[in-house]
């Protein structure tokens, strides 16, 4: 994914199936933050932070603030 705009769809799509998750089974805190490998959250969290961190880099580059 390159861009930003990329990158922004890609983070709203995990929300939607996240909340999806959570509507049908509920969210465990344990679930969330070690899950099961194979499971629905496995990897969410690193993948969603990472998108998140390069969307940040990209409004910084965007703007010329990066240092």
């Amino acid at each position: 994914m390159s861009s930003k705009k990329e990158m922004i769809q890609k983070m709203l799509e995990m929300q939607k199936k996240f909340i999806e998750h959570e509507h049908a089974q509920g969210v465990d805190p344990a679930d969330y933050f070690a899950p099961k490998p194979g499971s629905d959250l496995d990897g969410y969290r690193q993948e969603y932070r990472d998108l998140a961190m390069a969307v940040v880099e990209a409004a910084h580059k965007e703007v010329g603030s990066q240092p």
